[in-house]
């Protein structure tokens, strides 16, 4: 009996619905409206491998530009772990990016996997939590952004472009204005110095991205971010790479739950690393 050939073809939107289900498996806490969201970054950059019709492994390759992609949502059916399934789908994710500098945040356990396959660690991302609380506070500079907001998004994107290594305003059109979702911009005398967007998990608050100009700055906008959900967990992916997040997450008494590493294909972007405060998410970068 001749085994099974896997086929490697494009996730359709509700495939990555069952995509997303699965990581929620995993104990990666997706949020809410994380499907829909995902595919608007690259709508085909989504894919699946399938045994005789059924899927196997499920991964994702967002092409943000003809520079740049982040591979993740990498998982394979624990039934069929350690069969290969997982690397092909892999190398198919790969020749879909083409010569794009790619990145991953991967299991520190499957570093040296990453690096037979050209991934270069550079630093690591922890993941802080806690219980949300808040600090009353003048909320002069900071402001909402939403589906009926009369703010123009464009210097968000801008200011976006400057701690993320590509363009991606279809994607972020989406993501600042989710349901069950929050953005705040901080603003002063005209010019962005900040911004934070908030999404609903299936356990908890998520805070990503958070970018800021500085370390005061972040902490207004993660403090406000935390006026209306006290008592729930708080999410925030940081960057060992920039110290003064890290001192923040501290600062604001979250502890490390785990972490992954940053790796890149063809070396770090030329972004403004000690803006980051929060990274978007650990799938798409």
């Amino acid at each position: 009996m001749t085994a099974a050939k896997l086929v490697i073809r494009n996730m359709t939107a509700d495939e990555l619905v069952l995509a997303v289900s699965w990581a929620e498996k995993e104990g990666w806490n997706p949020g809410l409206n994380d499907a829909a969201l995902f595919y608007q970054a690259d709508p085909s950059g989504f894919f699946v491998g399938e045994l005789d019709g059924e899927i196997v492994a499920v991964g994702s390759a967002v092409s943000y530009d003809s520079r740049y992609a982040f591979c993740g949502l990498y998982i394979v059916a624990p039934e069929h772990r350690g069969k290969g399934y997982g690397l092909a789908l892999t190398k198919h994710r790969l020749a879909y990016c083409g010569e794009r500098n790619i990145g991953i945040d991967g299991v520190l356990e499957n570093v040296e996997i990453y690096q037979r396959i050209g991934y270069v660690p550079f630093y690591q991302n922890y993941r802080y939590q806690k219980v949300a609380a808040y600090v009353p506070q003048s909320i002069e500079w900071i402001s909402v952004i939403d589906k009926d907001s009369s703010a123009s998004l464009e210097d968000l994107y801008a200011y976006d472009r400057r701690c993320f290594p590509a363009k991606r305003e279809e994607f972020l059109k989406t993501w600042m204005t989710q349901e069950q979702g929050l953005t705040l911009m901080y603003r002063q005398e005209g010019k962005v110095l900040g911004y934070l967007v908030r999404r609903r998990c299936v356990e908890g608050y998520k805070v990503g991205p958070l970018f800021a100009d500085n370390a005061d700055i972040a902490y207004q906008l993660l403090n406000q971010a935390q006026s209306d959900i006290k008592g729930e967990t708080i999410i925030l992916d940081v960057p060992e790479n920039n110290p003064a997040a890290i001192d923040l997450a501290e600062h604001e008494a979250m502890a490390v739950v785990f972490s992954t590493a940053r790796m890149y294909q063809k070396g770090m972007p030329d972004i403004d690393n000690h803006k980051i405060f929060g990274i978007t998410t650990f799938e798409l970068g």
